[in-house]
């Protein structure tokens, strides 16, 4: 087992300076856990304090129930894969590989090539096992980083990046490659991004953190359909969801130029749980509908700016209220400059408190099974893949 927790951690540079504030977290065993947030948020500094790399200022951190918080990084069975690979130049594929465990353990030279040779396979480097760091291209020195920690058979495997030097094409294919490496190796992984494309495709669960505090941990389907404040729905998505100030008069949302109506439900929600009578209103730019005939919930936006992206088109839309961003079908022929009628589905939209930021209601959420899906996955461990709150729910993805 190599259940990570982290207990009330904070850390502190000087006195001023709180980069990770009163974190708690628990990583499950056999979990793709995703850290990931906008530069400075302190994803990395924690990171490195589950390493041993940095000291913690307050809080424990326990792997596999053992507390770890002042235990040197060689003596927490771990094993970390860099930004910058870290590979040692003067060094075959080969010597980057056993060098880790020819420093650390006792395994005789026939153990460490074996174990060599088994990661060399997995990450199909076999062939560059006698090259150096300067005859490989970006994705092949990622593998024998990747590679170097494999051989150690860690408890946890903890990864800062390790992706974001590669260009485009090969980030997609290595996220493909390290999500089959995961589920061939079942283990324990915390995996520090700054591209939400990486959290939601990769991740089990995600932590979006800001600011050095925790925002919310859960499945990527949650953090895109029920995400617990404002942050979360606009950081969680690309395009980014599209937030509009409102004020509630008791029965709907007023904005400049245009009244919202409300279902009953989201009224009582907004009754009940709203600080004042400040909303911010959200909508996802693949639910903003492009309407045929005036209705309760549509309005007349101006296109500013189209992106024709093939599948579909990226529209800019301006209004008296705020802009927008819609995606829709390629099919759908918008120019710059045109009058389009929108439509903000009342089913669809989110709203936020004004003043906290805090989620009062989310989306309505429905699910359908793919044609020729046949029974309930599960994972490995047995758990069933079905939505729930956000600690108790593995595995989805959007």
């Amino acid at each position: 087992m190599a259940r990570t927790t982290l207990d009330g951690v904070t850390k502190r540079f000087g006195d001023d300076i709180v980069a990770v504030d009163d974190l708690s977290l628990e990583i499950r065993d056999g979990e793709f856990l995703v850290l990931v947030g906008p530069s400075g948020c302190g994803k990395s500094t924690t990171l490195r304090t589950i390493a041993g790399l940095e000291t913690v200022s307050e809080g424990e951190i326990r792997i596999d129930g053992r507390d770890v918080t002042d235990v040197k990084p060689k003596d927490r069975d771990i094993a970390m894969v860099f930004q910058n690979y870290a590979l040692y130049p003067q060094k075959t594929v080969s010597g980057n590989m056993r060098f880790g465990l020819e420093m650390t353990t006792d395994l005789d030279d026939e153990e460490i090539t074996r174990r060599v040779e088994e990661a060399a396979e997995l990450l199909d480097i076999t062939e560059l096992l006698d090259r150096r760091p300067r005859a490989l291209s970006g994705g092949q020195q990622q593998r024998v980083a990747l590679g170097r920690a494999i051989v150690r058979n860690p408890a946890v495997f903890l990864m800062d990046e390790p992706l974001s030097n590669l260009d485009a094409k090969l980030r997609t294919q290595m996220r493909t490659e390290l999500q089959e490496l995961h589920g061939e190796l079942e283990a324990t992984t915390v995996y520090v991004t700054h591209d939400q494309t990486e959290a939601m495709t990769m991740g089990d669960r995600i932590a979006v953190l800001e600011s050095g505090q925790l925002q919310q941990v859960g499945t990527p389907m949650e953090m895109y359909y029920e995400p617990a404040n404002e942050f979360v729905a606009t950081f969680i998505g690309s395009p980014s969801m599209n937030t509009l100030d409102a004020t509630f008069d008791g029965e709907h949302l007023q904005l400049p130029g245009y009244t919202y109506e409300l279902t009953e439900a989201q009224r009582e929600a907004l009754s009940a749980d709203l600080g004042g009578d400040s909303v911010t209103l959200g909508v996802r730019p693949e639910d903003v509908v492009l309407a045929d005939e005036p209705g309760p919930r549509t309005t007349e936006f101006v296109a500013s700016i189209v992106e024709p992206m093939g599948s579909e088109n990226v529209l800019h839309l301006r209004h008296e209220m705020g802009e927008i961003v819609a995606t829709v079908s390629g099919g759908q022929r918008v120019r710059e400059g045109d009058r389009v009628r929108v439509s903000l589905p009342v089913d669809h939209v989110h709203a936020f408190d004004g003043e906290t930021g805090e989620a009062v209601f989310n989306r309505t959420r429905t699910e359908e099974t793919a044609p020729g899906v046949v029974g309930t996955s599960t994972r490995s461990d047995g758990d069933t893949l079905a939505d729930g709150a956000g600690e108790t729910n593995t595995g989805d993805r959007p």
